[in-house]
């Protein structure tokens, strides 16, 4: 069986949803939100500018929306059957999101995920402040994330496989022994080693060497 660190982006890759849509939503601003997303993800707005836009519309949100939120997260098909068989087979996972640690946590610990990091929020007297806190998990930090966890897991570059669907994937699926496009923008499909067109992540069982 081949061993593996496989390194998942979160929103419309690892689940169906993007995380900031659904808070957005709870705030009234999911279309105004949506469109900002699309354009990031297409590469046409720099990630981190247009991450500062959308997370100020969520200023004055109770941080109960995290769990409410929670509640509605669609796991992707075959996500869990994929984790298993990686790990199955000696391999570690790693999650990492330009998306939010309060919701990445708890998917983390629901699925096993051997390392995961995404970007906090600020929060203040129990509401959202429409910050974030520390450095933002753009591009770069994706990249880094990967390297990261290979050498705290003792792999090899060439043991790394990346997944992901946006531009802001990129780096991290440059970086990686194998980049697998998933559910992708056409930049991402264009440049990726392995494209997925189906949206079922069980697929990559077999192709990547995995037992079922």
């Amino acid at each position: 069986m081949t061993k593996l660190l496989v390194v998942f982006d979160v929103d419309s890759t690892l689940i169906q949803d993007e995380v900031i849509e659904l808070l957005a939503e709870v705030a009234g601003k999911r279309e105004e939100v949506a469109a900002v997303t699309e354009r990031a993800m297409a590469g046409e707005l720099d990630f981190a500018e247009s991450l500062v836009q959308r997370v100020q519309t969520l200023a004055g949100l109770p941080d109960s929306v995290f769990a409410d939120v929670f509640e509605r997260i669609r796991l992707t098909e075959g996500a869990k059957a994929l984790i298993d068989a990686i790990h199955a087979a000696g391999g570690r996972v790693g999650a990492v999101s330009g998306g939010f640690n309060q919701v990445l946590s708890p998917l983390a610990e629901l699925l096993s995920l051997d390392f995961a990091r995404a970007n906090e929020l600020e929060i203040l007297d129990g509401k959202l402040t429409g910050r974030v806190l520390g450095k933002i998990v753009d591009r770069t930090e994706k990249k880094n994330a990967l390297i990261e966890w290979a050498r705290l897991a003792g792999f090899e570059i060439a043991q790394t496989v990346a997944i992901g669907d946006g531009a802001n994937d990129l780096e991290m699926m440059q970086a990686a022994g194998l980049a697998i496009a998933f559910n992708a923008k056409p930049i991402v499909r264009d440049q990726a080693d392995l494209v997925i067109a189906n949206q079922n992540l069980s697929e990559l069982v077999p192709a990547l060497g995995l037992s079922r």
